[in-house]
């Protein structure tokens, strides 16, 4: 079926009654056997357009990798208020960009063979625009690929947006080595003076405001003070950055933000487009935000396959363990029935997960037990599709990069 999310969204907020929810899903996919991984469909559709009201009328671009299903990338851009795709892999890029045509690869990329493809292929050389921050990696497209040889490459800047604070030192993901607005701009200048080469874009991507839950614990009242001091810094720096850019060279874009600060990067008179991904299938890890509360969009379902005593219930499987520090955040999240959860000694399994608690006394060998995994897209590296639910119907089926083939990172 085709993802249809143009329709009027619900005014009711199903999901916000767990027992009538996760019962409709499980009503809907009772004929479906094993393992199975869904997506609401009106979960989706508030999540998408609760983004877009978030983002202020900024356009956003869809972080690919948040989600890895062609057809829910293609049903979010249909959507007015989003623009464009930020993809995770070069070769990734290459594949969407048969059908897309506005690709930002969020990476920088070494991938030799992707690299020739790309210079191979005019078409794709004016959709797809490389994300750099350093001239080693212009150096290595141009020993694939000599200038002469090839389409122009265009290529953005990824310019660090984490924050240097006093006494504290980085505050943030270790990501680009340029960080201000001199050194961002020496860059510019030597892309610039390069044949072969165009810049595009700059990208500035604050992880320690987009991916840092501020309601999740004790520490909150320290998070949320981070935040503050890290948003006044880069407000100034991302501004003196895009600044000394225009004097080098017309950006088509300036992309910031996530699915996690999307109104305060909105606010940037700086920023051009936001991105965000996370927030439509909505793993678990965005539970933890004052500013916004996603619907549980994507889930999966383990069936129960023995009883080890009278409060255990084991699904078989279960070790989808997301990407990331090696802490509870990480693993797979039991939410229906409420109440259940790991043992500690074994956690999230790979041919087996114990459960424990109440709740798994009134569960029975065949039972499902529904998941929520901690980020949104790698659930999408498990499963070759995800079934659609629209109430307590199915709806259809939607493959993955998996179902179709692919597997990029």
């Amino acid at each position: 079926m085709s993802l249809d999310l143009l329709s009027t969204p619900t005014a009711t907020k199903p999901w916000d009654h767990p027992a009538s929810y996760w019962d409709a899903m499980s009503h809907a996919l009772a004929d479906v056997s094993g393992p199975v991984a869904a997506i609401s469909a009106e979960a989706l559709r508030y999540n998408a357009l609760d983004l877009v009201v978030r983002a202020g009328g900024v356009p956003i671009r869809v972080a690919s990798k948040s989600v890895r299903v062609r057809e829910v990338l293609d049903a979010v851009l249909a959507l007015p208020g989003y623009r464009g795709i930020l993809a995770f892999t070069l070769p990734e890029a290459l594949w969407l960009a048969e059908t897309m045509d506005d690709i930002v690869l969020g990476y920088p990329t070494a991938d030799r063979a992707a690299i020739a493809a790309l210079a191979a292929d005019e078409a794709a050389a004016t959709r797809i625009t490389l994300m750099v921050d350093d001239l080693a990696q212009l150096d290595l497209v141009d020993a694939v690929a000599a200038p002469g040889a090839r389409p122009e490459i265009r290529v953005a800047i990824d310019a660090d947006a984490s924050w240097r604070a006093p006494a504290l030192g980085h505050i943030g993901v270790l990501r680009s080595p340029v960080h201000e607005a001199a050194e961002v701009a020496a860059l510019a200048r030597s892309i610039a003076a390069r044949p072969g080469f165009r810049l595009v874009g700059l990208m500035m991507y604050e992880a320690q405001i987009a991916g840092q839950g501020d309601a999740t614990g004790s520490g909150d009242a320290v998070i949320r003070w981070m935040q503050r001091r890290s948003a006044a810094e880069l407000l100034d720096r991302r501004g003196a950055i895009v600044a000394s850019l225009r004097d080098i060279a017309p950006l088509e874009f300036v992309n910031g933000g996530g699915t996690g600060s999307l109104e305060l990067t909105a606010s940037d008179q700086a920023v051009t487009e936001v991105t965000a991904g996370s927030g439509l299938l909505a793993g678990h890890l965005f539970d933890g935000y004052r500013a916004f509360h996603p619907a549980p969009a994507a889930a999966f379902a383990l069936e129960v396959v023995r009883k080890p005593a009278p409060d255990v219930a084991t699904v078989l499987g279960g070790g989808w363990i997301a990407s990331g520090p090696a802490l509870e955040s990480r693993q797979p999240r039991a939410v229906w029935p409420t109440g259940l959860r790991m043992a500690p000694r074994e956690g999230a399994g790979e041919v087996q997960t114990p459960l424990r608690g109440d709740a798994a006394r009134g569960l029975r060998v065949g039972d499902r037990v529904w998941f929520r995994h901690s980020k949104s897209g790698e659930l999408a590296e498990r499963v070759d599709r995800y079934h659609l639910v629209d109430g307590d119907a199915r709806a259809g089926e939607v493959a993955t990069y998996r179902g179709e083939g692919k597997a990029f990172l």
